[in-house]
């Protein structure tokens, strides 16, 4: 594992109990970040922390504006600042066509992939403007580069990610505040792959030119080290990690 300095950092890790989001809260804390995993089961959160010691837990509900605004008004007050956010929550969806998709499914896919980046981005940014300092990572998706069928509200909320690390970014450009995303293909997580029918896995992995699923340990390396001082010059930007499948 190289080394990525987050020494004395405090971070914040939005759905850090499973998958992407506990592979970087473990990176986080391997690296020197103090970490606050925001979930919004406390089962997970407690399973997480006892299987990441060093890092603590607060019950949000990332879609909603008060619960954000009392999580973030939790960790000032346990730790004085903020200098990372990992927008890592998020949902999927089944496989569904348009025309049978519900407007409860369509909501659900954008409450909490779009606006609750928007909500916990919103609300930290200006402790991060204080310090004139902070890194927000964005967990987008290469669906929301391509447009996969049968996921179109998960598609496209995940294209509006994107969209709103651009914007974001361009605002705090002037700033030492950097806003990237990451769009991973599929990755080897215990709900979204693990759990998928045999035909499902192959199907996926064929649109890999690797021929593998990637490794959540993967985007976590990737998100450390957009998280870290190391990323100075690129802001708004979507990096790819697909294994190949969407280098654009």
């Amino acid at each position: 594992m190289n080394q990525i300095d987050l020494k004395n950092r405090i971070a914040i890790i939005t759905g850090g109990s499973g998958g992407i989001g506990f592979a970087t809260v473990e990176r986080f804390i391997a690296s020197g970040a103090t970490v606050v995993i925001w979930d919004l089961d406390q089962k997970t959160i407690d399973e997480a922390v006892a299987k990441a010691p060093g890092a603590t837990g607060i019950r949000v509900d990332v879609t909603d504006e008060d619960s954000v605004k009392a999580g973030v008004a939790e960790v000032i007050r346990r730790h004085g600042k903020i200098d990372i956010l990992v927008n890592g929550a998020g949902v999927t969806n089944p496989r569904t066509l348009v025309v049978d998709y519900s407007l409860a499914l369509w909501r659900k896919m954008f409450d909490v992939n779009m606006t609750g980046t928007f909500l916990c981005s919103r609300e930290v940014v200006p402790h991060m403007q204080k310090a004139n300092y902070g890194r927000i990572v964005n967990l987008g998706s290469v669906s929301g580069k391509e447009g996969n069928p049968f996921s179109s509200g998960y598609s496209a909320s995940k294209a509006a990610v994107h969209s709103f690390t651009k914007s974001l970014g361009k605002e705090l450009a002037a700033t030492n505040i950097r806003v990237n995303a990451v769009a991973p293909a599929i990755i080897a997580t215990k709900n979204l792959f693990h759990d998928m029918p045999e035909e499902m896995k192959k199907l996926w992995v064929s649109r890999v030119p690797m021929g593998r699923a990637g490794l959540p340990e993967e985007v976590a390396a990737m998100i450390t080290w957009l998280a870290s001082e190391d990323v100075s010059f690129s802001t708004g930007a979507t990096f790819d990690i697909s294994g190949g499948r969407a280098t654009y």
